[in-house]
C-alpha cells in the first residue's frame, strides 16, 4: 500500500497508528520529534505523512511548512487542537487533511486512501475532463453535466466547481477558494463564497439542503466528496 511516516510524540498514539496501518499492509516509519520527522521525510521518501502538531521540540505547523517547501507528499494533521482557527491554519499551510483526536482507525484509513488517490493523479489539474460521481466537467468547452444532463453554470460557479473537483476528497478552506476563484483581494469575504455555493448546490445536488457531493466543513471551508 505504500510507506507512511508517523510524526507523533505520544507512544500510545504511535502504537495505535502503527497497528492500524500495518494491518492494512502499509510500511510504517516513526518519529517522536520534529527533527526526526524532518530527517525521515527525506530518507524514507514516504507516500503519506501523519503529523501531530504538539511536538516537543517544535510546533507542528512550522514543520508542516518545511515539509511543503521540499515535497508535495500528502500530509494529514492529527491533533488534539479542535478549534476552527487551528484547522484553517494547518490547511492553509498545506495540510491535505485534518483529523481531531480521538479518531477511529476506519476514519483515518479512509482519509489516507483519499490522500494517496489524489497524490497518484486520479484527479489531475490539467485533465480536459474531470469526473466526480455523476458530475462531469469539460474544462475545454466549459460544460458541466450531472447524470448525463447538461446544466448551465455561471463563470464563477464553473470556476468554483473546477477548484473543488481538482481537489476532490480534500478540504479547501474559505481563503483557498476565494483566492483561487476571485483573487487575493477577496480573501476574507466569505459571504461571496456562501452565496455562490448555495447557487451551485441548487444546480448540482438532488437535495441542496442535504448535499451529497458539495459538503460543508463548518468554520473551515468546503470539500467535494469523491466516494
Amino acid at each position: 500500500m505504500g510507506t507512511v511516516l508517523v510524526i507523533e510524540d505520544d507512544r500510545e498514539v504511535r502504537q495505535f497508528l502503527y497497528d492500524a496501518l500495518v494491518e492494512h499492509n502499509f510500511r510504517v516509519v516513526e518519529a517522536a520529534t520534529a527533527a526526526q520527522g524532518e530527517e525521515l521525510a527525506v530518507q524514507s521518501r514516504p507516500d503519506a505523512i501523519l503529523l501531530d502538531l504538539g511536538l516537543p521540540d517544535r510546533d507542528g505547523l512550522e514543520l508542516l511548512c518545511k515539509l511543503r517547501e521540499r515535497a508535495a507528499t500528502p500530509v494529514i494533521v492529527l491533533s488534539a487542537r479542535d478549534g476552527d482557527t487551528d484547522k484553517v491554519s494547518a490547511l492553509d499551510a498545506g495540510a491535505d487533511d485534518y483529523l481531531t483526536k480521538p479518531f477511529s482507525a476506519v476514519e483515518l484509513l479512509a482519509r489516507i486512501r483519499v490522500a494517496l488517490r489524489h497524490a497518484r493523479g486520479q484527479v489531475l489539474v490539467d485533465e480536459p475532463s474531470l469526473s466526480v460521481g455523476p458530475i462531469v466537467i469539460d474544462q475545454a468547452r466549459h460544460e458541466v453535466s450531472v447524470d448525463e444532463v447538461r446544466i448551465h453554470l455561471t463563470p464563477i460557479e464553473f470556476r468554483l466547481l473546477v477548484q473543488l473537483a481538482r481537489r476532490a476528497g480534500k478540504v479547501m478552506t474559505h481563503r483557498q477558494l476565494l483566492e483561487s476563484v476571485w483573487g487575493v483581494e477577496k480573501g476574507k469575504q466569505t459571504h461571496y463564497l456562501r452565496v455562490h455555493m448555495q447557487a451551485l448546490r441548487r444546480k448540482i445536488e438532488r437535495d441542496p439542503s442535504r448535499p451529497r457531493w458539495l459538503a460543508t466543513e463548518p468554520g473551515i471551508g468546503y470539500r467535494m466528496r469523491d466516494e
